[in-house]
């Protein structure tokens, strides 16, 4: 029987870059997900008998609001429910089942790469039928949406059980549970020359995965150890914990030190990776070499044709704007298409659909491919170990070769997280006011050549998103960005882009920390950042 709740409106339910991204706490408020859940089916207003993906992280609350949305979906008209057993399925392999089911749409259930527990973070997005998050006129549709709600419809009766396959009924709708690694797995399997790769592994090149007690774990033991025959235990905390053991499933220097630390050692592995809490983030490590986001994306471009699935060719490069522009190095000397969007991977789907482009990414360790529609942890990984096992050389000779034909583009990304909204708010506020006087100024050895906030007109769709982040552009092409980032659950996260590029290939040696320091001072002083928020330094740095 479908029942119709009496409920009242929230006035925070807006969605982010990634969907609706709250506190377990915040979260576990009566109504408070049916809510957001409801306005989904709004706005998506196309279930009547269609497929509906749905699945998660494996995070704590992850299970109750699965069961939830089961039963919401069957009191709002879909006729079927595929989802993971126990509830599992990283972002990727969501996308990929929503296009090889021809679904309408999922239903995500993660906070990507931020903390979990009782006391967590926790977020619902929604991805459309081409498999990626919805864009901006779905979103706003299911905001202001939020703000009316009066009433949900839900299935009185339990959702069945998650921890077995097959097929049960609620009503008219069926609920199918399925394998969540089968699907992605085969499709790895088309995309990559696994022979090869399973040559390298046998040549006894060694390799190291940390899955973070996060969803990738069972990905990455189906396909590198099953599949590819790397030796038990070269997945790390593969166990998907809701708390994810204790830890931050953010695969960068602080989170992944462990890793990063046996990578070092003289007798470390060969390669090095980790995923983020849903599997769309990836951390790459050479013996002796960590390969920042911005660089991993540009070598995966310039390399691609070396995997079967890209054996004629790219299209295009897509990168969000703060990503450094190594990439764009890349798609000028091989004639191709490059774009440069706003943040959030939502901005890539038109490009792909168009055929604009093939591969994309952006600094946050997110890079993929038009084989899904969302950013892909795994794919990266299998695309860097293709590639070495053509080339058979080492991550850092990659890198060296790739420098020398390109040039290198030094950058990082600074991050403070938790600052005071208003502070944050101010700051960028102060920015924004001063960019009209600021070309021609100089700090020290740098003259602002140009400075905006910068916009996107979407080439294939001409839709328009404006106040994209604030871009300090100085003579010779070093450049400084500032934006707020809607990841975070507290306060706000302040991110600094700082990036410089160098031709000369004797240059390439030095300490990215070095070759930016005036630069970082220089984005600490025009952003006057210690003033306002009162750091003296980024909680974190990639």
């Amino acid at each position: 029987m479908i029942e119709t709740i009496a409920t009242k409106p929230f006035n925070d339910q807006k969605p982010g870059t990634s969907g609706l991204r709250k506190s377990v706490p915040h979260f576990r408020q009566a109504n408070y997900a049916e809510n957001f859940i409801q306005a989904i089916f709004d706005a998506a207003d196309s279930h009547d008998g269609e497929t509906l993906v749905i699945g998660g992280d494996g995070r704590f609350y992850n299970r109750e609001v699965i069961q939830t949305a089961i039963r919401m979906a069957a009191g709002n008209g879909y006729g079927r429910v595929v989802v993971g057993r126990g509830g599992i399925l990283s972002t990727p392999a969501a996308s990929n089942l929503i296009r090889i089911r021809k679904a309408a749409g999922g239903i995500i259930l993660s906070a990507s790469h931020n903390p979990g527990g009782p006391k967590g973070d926790f977020g619902i997005k929604y991805n459309v039928a081409n498999g990626g998050p919805a864009p901006e006129k779905i979103t706003s549709a299911i905001f202001e949406r939020t703000r009316t709600m009066s009433q949900y419809r839900i299935w009185s009766g339990d959702a069945p059980s998650l921890a077995e396959f097959g097929e049960t009924k609620l009503g008219d709708m069926v609920v199918e549970v399925i394998d969540p690694v089968a699907d992605y797995a085969a499709l790895m399997e088309k995309l990559f020359d696994f022979g090869q790769i399973r040559d390298l592994i046998a040549s006894r090149f060694t390799l190291r995965f940390d899955a973070m007690h996060a969803v990738t774990g069972p990905y990455a033991k189906e396909i590198l150890e099953n599949r590819l025959g790397a030796p038990l235990g070269t997945v790390i905390n593969g166990e998907p914990l809701e708390d994810f053991g204790g830890g931050h499933p953010d695969p960068n220097a602080v989170h992944a030190a462990t890793l990063i630390n046996q990578l070092m050692a003289p007798n470390g592995p060969d390669f090095g990776a980790a995923s983020d809490g849903d599997g769309d983030r990836n951390l790459i490590v050479g013996k002796g070499i960590v390969v920042s986001p911005s660089d991993s994306l540009a070598v995966l471009a310039a390399n691609a044709h070396l995997a079967p699935a890209y054996k004629d060719g790219i299209a295009g490069i897509a990168r969000s704007m703060p990503t450094s522009q190594a990439a764009d190095r890349v798609a000028a000397k091989r004639g191709i298409g490059m774009y440069e969007t706003p943040t959030g991977w939502k901005f890539f789907g038109t490009l792909l659909d168009a055929g604009k482009v093939t591969i994309c990414g952006e600094e946050s360790a997110g890079t993929g491919s038009d084989h899904v529609r969302e950013k892909d942890g795994l794919w990266a990984v299998l695309l860097w170990l293709n590639i070495l096992a053509v080339r058979r050389e080492s991550v850092q000779a990659i890198l060296e070769s790739h420098w020398a034909e390109f040039g290198r583009n030094y950058y990082q990304r600074h991050d403070y997280e938790e600052v005071d909204a208003k502070a944050a708010e101010g700051l960028m506020g102060s920015l924004h006011d001063r960019l009209a006087s600021m070309a021609g100024q100089r700090f020290g050895t740098l003259v602002v050549s140009e400075a905006d906030d910068f916009s996107y007109k979407d080439p294939v769709d001409g839709s328009v998103a404006t106040g994209q982040g604030v871009r300090i552009v100085f003579s010779g092409g070093s450049r400084i960005v500032y934006r707020l980032s809607g990841t975070g659950t507290k306060g706000a996260t302040l991110r600094v882009y700082i990036e410089r590029y160098e031709p000369d290939r004797t240059r390439h040696d030095i300490a990215p920390e070095q070759a930016l320091t005036e630069l970082i001072d220089t984005a600490s002083a025009i952003g006057e950042i210690g003033k306002r928020t009162g750091r003296t330094a980024p909680d974190v740095i990639t």
